[in-house]
Protein backbone atom coordinates (compact mmCIF):
# COMPACT_ATOMS: atom_id res chain seq x y z
CA UNK A 1 0.00 0.00 0.00
CA UNK A 2 1.41 3.36 -1.05
CA UNK A 3 1.61 5.44 2.30
CA UNK A 4 1.70 8.91 0.39
CA UNK A 5 -1.71 8.27 -1.26
CA UNK A 6 -3.29 6.30 1.96
CA UNK A 7 -6.87 8.57 3.24
CA UNK A 8 -8.56 8.95 6.31
CA UNK A 9 -10.59 5.86 7.05
CA UNK A 10 -14.17 6.48 7.37
CA UNK A 11 -15.55 5.03 10.38
CA UNK A 12 -19.30 4.43 8.67
CA UNK A 13 -17.74 2.15 5.86
CA UNK A 14 -15.96 0.61 8.73
CA UNK A 15 -19.72 0.37 10.04
CA UNK A 16 -21.16 -0.87 7.23
CA UNK A 17 -18.75 -3.24 6.14
CA UNK A 18 -18.40 -4.88 10.07
CA UNK A 19 -22.49 -5.36 9.41
CA UNK A 20 -21.66 -7.35 6.01
CA UNK A 21 -19.35 -9.54 7.80
CA UNK A 22 -21.38 -10.49 10.58
CA UNK A 23 -24.59 -11.04 8.18
CA UNK A 24 -22.93 -12.97 5.22
CA UNK A 25 -25.38 -10.95 2.90
CA UNK A 26 -25.77 -7.52 1.50
CA UNK A 27 -29.64 -7.86 2.59
CA UNK A 28 -28.77 -8.87 6.19
CA UNK A 29 -26.54 -5.83 6.41
CA UNK A 30 -29.22 -3.73 4.93
CA UNK A 31 -31.83 -4.69 7.56
CA UNK A 32 -29.38 -4.75 10.37
CA UNK A 33 -28.71 -1.39 9.92
CA UNK A 34 -31.94 0.03 8.49
CA UNK A 35 -30.47 0.96 4.82
CA UNK A 36 -30.41 0.70 1.44
CA UNK A 37 -28.88 -2.71 -0.21
CA UNK A 38 -26.83 0.08 -2.32
CA UNK A 39 -25.56 1.56 0.53
CA UNK A 40 -23.89 -1.31 2.30
CA UNK A 41 -22.09 -1.94 -1.49
CA UNK A 42 -20.91 1.32 -1.63
CA UNK A 43 -19.64 1.88 1.65
CA UNK A 44 -17.58 -1.32 0.96
CA UNK A 45 -16.55 -0.66 -2.08
CA UNK A 46 -15.19 2.83 -0.33
CA UNK A 47 -13.44 0.76 1.98
CA UNK A 48 -11.95 -0.95 -0.33
CA UNK A 49 -10.36 1.71 -2.30
CA UNK A 50 -8.44 3.33 0.67
CA UNK A 51 -7.07 0.41 1.42
CA UNK A 52 -6.49 -0.31 -1.53
CA UNK A 53 -7.55 -4.53 -0.64
CA UNK A 54 -9.96 -6.85 -1.93
CA UNK A 55 -12.07 -7.61 1.37
CA UNK A 56 -14.65 -9.69 0.37
CA UNK A 57 -15.82 -12.33 -2.54
CA UNK A 58 -19.62 -12.08 -3.48
CA UNK A 59 -20.48 -15.97 -4.14
CA UNK A 60 -23.91 -15.77 -5.25
CA UNK A 61 -26.37 -14.31 -2.36
CA UNK A 62 -23.40 -15.18 0.26
CA UNK A 63 -19.89 -12.84 0.99
CA UNK A 64 -16.98 -14.68 1.78
CA UNK A 65 -14.54 -12.56 3.48
CA UNK A 66 -11.27 -12.47 2.10
CA UNK A 67 -8.04 -12.87 4.52
CA UNK A 68 -7.27 -9.24 4.49
CA UNK A 69 -11.22 -8.59 5.20
CA UNK A 70 -11.20 -11.39 7.89
CA UNK A 71 -8.24 -9.19 9.25
CA UNK A 72 -10.29 -5.85 9.14
CA UNK A 73 -13.34 -7.47 10.30
CA UNK A 74 -11.62 -8.19 13.23
CA UNK A 75 -9.89 -4.96 13.82
CA UNK A 76 -13.88 -3.20 12.72
CA UNK A 77 -15.17 -5.36 15.89
CA UNK A 78 -12.87 -4.09 18.07
CA UNK A 79 -13.34 -0.37 17.33
CA UNK A 80 -16.90 -1.13 17.58
CA UNK A 81 -16.69 -2.77 21.10
CA UNK A 82 -14.70 0.80 22.05
CA UNK A 83 -17.43 2.74 20.54
CA UNK A 84 -20.49 1.05 22.10
CA UNK A 85 -18.23 2.02 25.85
CA UNK A 86 -18.30 5.46 24.79
CA UNK A 87 -21.83 5.76 23.38
CA UNK A 88 -22.91 4.19 26.82
CA UNK A 89 -21.17 6.85 28.80
CA UNK A 90 -23.43 9.03 26.75
CA UNK A 91 -27.07 7.23 27.06
CA UNK A 92 -26.28 7.05 31.03
CA UNK A 93 -27.67 9.51 33.57
CA UNK A 94 -26.88 9.78 37.30
CA UNK A 95 -30.54 7.85 37.92
CA UNK A 96 -31.30 5.75 35.34
CA UNK A 97 -29.35 3.05 33.16
CA UNK A 98 -29.99 2.94 29.32
CA UNK A 99 -28.96 1.43 26.81
CA UNK A 100 -29.85 -1.38 24.18
CA UNK A 101 -28.41 -5.22 25.10
CA UNK A 102 -28.77 -7.42 22.63
CA UNK A 103 -28.38 -11.83 23.98
CA UNK A 104 -27.97 -14.79 22.17
CA UNK A 105 -29.42 -18.08 23.73
CA UNK A 106 -30.91 -21.42 22.08
CA UNK A 107 -34.45 -20.58 21.20
CA UNK A 108 -36.14 -23.41 23.42
CA UNK A 109 -34.04 -22.30 26.60
CA UNK A 110 -35.08 -18.77 25.73
CA UNK A 111 -38.38 -18.63 25.99
CA UNK A 112 -38.49 -21.13 29.37
CA UNK A 113 -35.64 -19.68 31.22
CA UNK A 114 -35.04 -15.69 30.15
CA UNK A 115 -38.73 -14.89 29.91
CA UNK A 116 -38.85 -13.82 33.11
CA UNK A 117 -35.74 -12.13 34.41
CA UNK A 118 -35.56 -10.30 31.33
CA UNK A 119 -39.03 -8.98 31.43
CA UNK A 120 -38.11 -7.93 35.44
CA UNK A 121 -34.85 -6.10 34.16
CA UNK A 122 -37.03 -3.83 31.84
CA UNK A 123 -39.88 -3.63 35.04
CA UNK A 124 -36.57 -2.69 36.72
CA UNK A 125 -34.46 -0.37 34.70
CA UNK A 126 -37.09 0.85 31.83
CA UNK A 127 -34.50 2.56 29.95
CA UNK A 128 -32.88 -0.64 28.93
CA UNK A 129 -33.91 -2.33 25.74
CA UNK A 130 -33.30 -5.71 25.19
CA UNK A 131 -33.11 -8.06 21.84
CA UNK A 132 -33.19 -11.62 22.64
CA UNK A 133 -31.57 -14.05 19.49
CA UNK A 134 -32.31 -17.17 19.40
CA UNK A 135 -29.96 -19.12 18.20
CA UNK A 136 -27.90 -22.55 18.43
CA UNK A 137 -24.86 -21.41 17.10
CA UNK A 138 -22.38 -19.38 19.60
CA UNK A 139 -22.80 -16.21 18.43
CA UNK A 140 -19.01 -14.40 17.73
CA UNK A 141 -19.21 -11.43 20.36
CA UNK A 142 -15.88 -10.66 18.74
CA UNK A 143 -18.01 -9.21 15.73
CA UNK A 144 -20.81 -7.68 18.07
CA UNK A 145 -23.48 -10.16 16.83
CA UNK A 146 -24.36 -10.34 20.29
CA UNK A 147 -23.47 -8.46 23.61
CA UNK A 148 -24.32 -11.22 25.70
CA UNK A 149 -24.48 -14.88 25.11
CA UNK A 150 -25.74 -17.82 27.28
CA UNK A 151 -24.60 -21.26 26.24
CA UNK A 152 -24.47 -24.86 26.82
CA UNK A 153 -20.95 -24.95 25.97
CA UNK A 154 -17.69 -23.06 27.40
CA UNK A 155 -15.47 -20.33 25.47
CA UNK A 156 -12.09 -22.00 24.93
CA UNK A 157 -10.90 -18.91 23.94
CA UNK A 158 -11.03 -15.42 23.48
CA UNK A 159 -11.61 -12.34 25.57
CA UNK A 160 -14.73 -12.99 27.66
CA UNK A 161 -16.00 -12.58 31.22
CA UNK A 162 -17.67 -16.20 31.79
CA UNK A 163 -20.03 -17.54 34.42
CA UNK A 164 -21.55 -21.01 35.22
CA UNK A 165 -24.98 -19.54 35.52
CA UNK A 166 -26.57 -23.18 36.12
CA UNK A 167 -26.45 -27.35 35.23
CA UNK A 168 -29.48 -28.92 33.43
CA UNK A 169 -29.52 -32.61 33.08
CA UNK A 170 -31.24 -34.12 30.40
CA UNK A 171 -32.42 -38.01 30.62
CA UNK A 172 -34.77 -40.27 27.95
CA UNK A 173 -38.90 -39.71 28.11
CA UNK A 174 -41.10 -41.55 26.20
CA UNK A 175 -45.22 -41.51 26.69
CA UNK A 176 -47.15 -43.79 28.84
CA UNK A 177 -48.58 -45.65 25.86
CA UNK A 178 -45.27 -45.90 23.92
CA UNK A 179 -43.68 -47.52 26.77
CA UNK A 180 -46.13 -49.80 27.54
CA UNK A 181 -46.78 -51.14 23.92
CA UNK A 182 -43.61 -51.38 22.05
CA UNK A 183 -40.50 -53.40 23.27
CA UNK A 184 -36.99 -51.85 24.05
CA UNK A 185 -35.79 -53.76 21.43
CA UNK A 186 -38.49 -52.27 19.28
CA UNK A 187 -37.76 -48.45 20.54
CA UNK A 188 -36.94 -45.94 17.91
CA UNK A 189 -35.64 -42.65 19.33
CA UNK A 190 -36.65 -38.62 18.43
CA UNK A 191 -33.41 -36.50 18.21
CA UNK A 192 -31.92 -33.78 16.54
CA UNK A 193 -30.68 -33.23 12.65
CA UNK A 194 -27.49 -33.43 10.92
CA UNK A 195 -26.13 -30.09 12.60
CA UNK A 196 -26.10 -31.76 15.97
CA UNK A 197 -25.01 -34.57 15.68
CA UNK A 198 -21.56 -33.28 17.83
CA UNK A 199 -23.63 -32.49 20.66
CA UNK A 200 -23.52 -34.54 23.92
CA UNK A 201 -27.06 -34.95 24.35
CA UNK A 202 -27.24 -36.24 20.43
CA UNK A 203 -24.19 -38.24 21.20
CA UNK A 204 -25.60 -40.12 24.14
CA UNK A 205 -29.00 -40.45 22.30
CA UNK A 206 -26.64 -42.63 19.62
CA UNK A 207 -25.28 -44.70 22.49
CA UNK A 208 -28.36 -45.19 23.81
CA UNK A 209 -29.92 -46.59 20.79
CA UNK A 210 -27.35 -48.80 19.80
CA UNK A 211 -28.17 -49.61 16.12
CA UNK A 212 -31.90 -48.61 16.92
CA UNK A 213 -33.27 -46.07 14.38
CA UNK A 214 -33.41 -42.43 14.89
CA UNK A 215 -36.10 -42.07 12.90
CA UNK A 216 -37.37 -38.96 14.02
CA UNK A 217 -35.23 -35.86 13.76
CA UNK A 218 -35.49 -31.89 13.98
CA UNK A 219 -33.68 -29.24 15.29
CA UNK A 220 -37.00 -27.56 17.00
CA UNK A 221 -36.58 -29.11 20.60
CA UNK A 222 -40.78 -28.12 20.64
CA UNK A 223 -40.95 -30.24 18.00
CA UNK A 224 -39.17 -33.42 19.29
CA UNK A 225 -41.15 -32.95 22.85
CA UNK A 226 -44.65 -33.03 20.44
CA UNK A 227 -43.67 -35.88 18.76
CA UNK A 228 -42.81 -37.91 21.94
CA UNK A 229 -46.19 -37.00 23.60
CA UNK A 230 -47.77 -38.58 20.37
CA UNK A 231 -46.51 -41.77 20.87
CA UNK A 232 -43.53 -41.06 18.37
CA UNK A 233 -40.93 -42.32 20.11
CA UNK A 234 -38.37 -42.10 22.58
CA UNK A 235 -36.49 -38.52 23.24
CA UNK A 236 -33.51 -36.94 25.34
CA UNK A 237 -34.76 -33.55 27.00
CA UNK A 238 -33.28 -31.54 29.47
CA UNK A 239 -35.41 -31.45 32.61
CA UNK A 240 -36.39 -27.48 31.59
CA UNK A 241 -38.41 -28.46 28.56
CA UNK A 242 -40.19 -31.63 29.95
CA UNK A 243 -44.18 -31.85 30.12
CA UNK A 244 -45.39 -33.70 33.01
CA UNK A 245 -47.26 -36.66 30.31
CA UNK A 246 -43.77 -37.90 29.64
CA UNK A 247 -42.30 -40.51 31.37
CA UNK A 248 -38.51 -40.76 32.56
CA UNK A 249 -37.21 -43.65 31.69
CA UNK A 250 -35.39 -45.50 34.32
CA UNK A 251 -31.29 -46.32 33.85
CA UNK A 252 -27.92 -45.09 33.47
CA UNK A 253 -28.93 -42.73 30.70
CA UNK A 254 -28.37 -38.64 32.48
CA UNK A 255 -25.90 -36.40 30.96
CA UNK A 256 -25.12 -33.31 32.76
CA UNK A 257 -24.42 -29.66 30.87
CA UNK A 258 -23.25 -26.54 32.19
CA UNK A 259 -24.95 -23.15 31.37
CA UNK A 260 -22.67 -20.42 30.69
CA UNK A 261 -22.93 -16.96 30.67
CA UNK A 262 -20.31 -15.06 28.32
CA UNK A 263 -19.81 -11.43 27.57
CA UNK A 264 -16.87 -9.15 26.14
CA UNK A 265 -14.56 -8.13 28.53
CA UNK A 266 -14.57 -5.16 26.67
CA UNK A 267 -17.83 -4.28 27.69
CA UNK A 268 -18.78 -6.20 31.00
CA UNK A 269 -18.93 -3.36 33.10
CA UNK A 270 -21.07 -0.60 31.19
CA UNK A 271 -24.40 -0.09 32.98
CA UNK A 272 -26.58 -1.43 30.77
CA UNK A 273 -24.93 -4.52 30.10
CA UNK A 274 -23.96 -4.59 33.80
CA UNK A 275 -27.48 -4.77 35.28
CA UNK A 276 -28.76 -7.31 32.35
CA UNK A 277 -26.06 -9.85 33.77
CA UNK A 278 -26.42 -9.38 37.06
CA UNK A 279 -30.06 -10.62 36.71
CA UNK A 280 -29.58 -13.05 34.57
CA UNK A 281 -26.91 -14.42 37.54
CA UNK A 282 -29.50 -13.71 40.67
CA UNK A 283 -32.29 -15.36 38.57
CA UNK A 284 -30.32 -19.21 38.69
CA UNK A 285 -29.02 -18.52 41.57
CA UNK A 286 -32.02 -17.88 43.61
CA UNK A 287 -33.26 -21.89 42.93
CA UNK A 288 -29.84 -23.42 42.95
CA UNK A 289 -31.16 -27.20 43.42
CA UNK A 290 -34.27 -27.20 42.03
CA UNK A 291 -35.24 -27.86 38.04
CA UNK A 292 -36.54 -24.76 36.28
CA UNK A 293 -40.04 -25.22 35.54
CA UNK A 294 -42.01 -28.04 33.31
CA UNK A 295 -43.57 -26.88 30.17
CA UNK A 296 -47.34 -26.85 30.12
CA UNK A 297 -49.48 -29.31 28.37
Amino acid sequence: MNGNKFTQLDWDDLRHFLALAQSGTFLGAAKQLGVEHATISRRVSSLEATLERKLIDRRGRRVVLTPEGEKVARHAAVIALQTAAVEQIGRSSATEVRGHVRISAPPALSSVLLAKPIVAIRRDHPGVQITLVGEKRFTSLNRREADIAVRLSRPEDGDYSITKLHELTFNLFASKRYLETVAPSEWTFIGYDEAMNASPQQLRLKEVAAGRPIALRSSVLEFQVAAARLDGGVVMLPDFAVPEDLQRIEGEHALVRELWLVVHAEIKDLPSIRVVLDALKSAFKRKPHAGPPHLSG
